[in-house]
Formats: C-alpha cells, sequence, structure tokens
C-alpha cells in the first residue's frame, strides 16, 4: 500500500476523527512526555497530526510553537478550519525532512503506518530532528518481531506495521536517544507508547 493509498483512505474517514470521545486519547501519555524536558516551550511537531488538535492545543498551552504533518489532505484541510495560526504539512513522513530541529515531537497512532523497509530510517530521522534534551512520543505495535498488515476494520484499507519492541528501541538508541518511558497502555491490546530524549 502506497503512501498517496493510504492518504486517500484517512481522507475519506477524516471526519471522523473530529468526534468528542477522541479529546482523551493519549493525553495522559503527552502529559506525562512533557515532564522529562527540563525547560518547556520551544518547536513542536505534531506527526500524523489528524484533524483533532488535542495534541497541539496541548503544546501550545505549554508554550511551543507547533507544526502539523499529515499524508491525508483532508485530515490537513479540517485541520488547518480549526487552527489558522499553525503551520501544517501536507507531506508524506518518509519524504519530507524537517528544517531545523525541535524540541518535541509526538507520532501518536501515525508512524506505524510507515512502511515496513522505511520503518527505521523514519524513526532515525525523527530522532535526529530534535534539539539536544528534546522528547519525541510515538506509539507501535509491541510485537516481538517486524510484522506489516492491512487492515479494513475502519471501512477503509490501512496498512500498518512495527518493527517489534527490541528493533524499535534499538533504532532509536543508534539514532542518539536514551528510553525514558516505555508501556503497553493498553493491555491485552499490543498497544505501546515510548518515550525517548536527544542526549
Amino acid at each position: 500500500m502506497q503512501p498517496e493509498d493510504l492518504g486517500r483512505s484517512y481522507d475519506e474517514i477524516a471526519e471522523r476523527w473530529l468526534e468528542p470521545h477522541l479529546a482523551g486519547n493519549g493525553m495522559r501519555q503527552h502529559e506525562l512526555a512533557l515532564k522529562f524536558r527540563a525547560q518547556p516551550g520551544g518547536r513542536a511537531l505534531d506527526v500524523g497530526c489528524g484533524c483533532h488538535g488535542r495534541f497541539i492545543r496541548l503544546l501550545e498551552l505549554r508554550g511551543y510553537a507547533v507544526e502539523g504533518l499529515d499524508v491525508s489532505a483532508r485530515m490537513i484541510a479540517l485541520a488547518r478550519e480549526e487552527m489558522p495560526q499553525v503551520t501544517f504539512h501536507h507531506a508524506d513522513v518518509c519524504e519530507w525532512q524537517p528544517e531545523g530541529l525541535y524540541d518535541f515531537i509526538s507520532a501518536w497512532d501515525s508512524i506505524w503506518h510507515v512502511p515496513l523497509e522505511s520503518h527505521a530510517e523514519v524513526l532515525t530521522k525523527l530522532c535526529h530532528a530534535l534539539a539536544p534534551g528534546g522528547i519525541f512520543i510515538f506509539t507501535f505495535g509491541g510485537l516481538d518481531a517486524p510484522e506489516e498488515k492491512v487492515d479494513a476494520s475502519m471501512g477503509v484499507p490501512v496498512y500498518y506495521s512495527t518493527l517489534g519492541v527490541s528493533q524499535t528501541l534499538q533504532t532509536v538508541a543508534a539514532a542518539g536517544c536514551v528510553c525514558r518511558h516505555v508501556e503497553y497502555d493498553q493491555h491485552p491490546e499490543m498497544h505501546v507508547f515510548v518515550i525517548v530524549q536527544r542526549v
């Protein structure tokens, strides 16, 4: 499944991410991640930002200038309507290149859509996009080994991949980051979030 296909799938279901019940999803985890920043504020990036804006608003309240990145044109259009003050990038994270460094990066339920063969490269790029002391929070499939699949449970085909726990943590360590927290936060589902910091 190509990134443009993923973008079109999310175009079709974008409005679902405006529903109020999503307001709390991932917020506790982001609050925890923010505690690892010695100095709040700076530049922040929301990868796979969608259109809900809850992480962007949280980061803005903490003094961050936030940018959003998403492969779905519809998600970006809705986000721009709701948050015109924010810079949004309609791009595939595999091709997108950061301009400068970020103090906080979030990739909540997003980079697991990256093709498996590009997964390590994207993780490395995002780790390298952190300023010293910067925090990166992201989710991944907490399996023991690499795996990929296409799932249509949301009504449209969506691709997922994971390097697995060991390779994910090895990749971020090799990219100059130290793991501060890792948690299966929806156990028994294999949903893992990790907080890493650039050293």
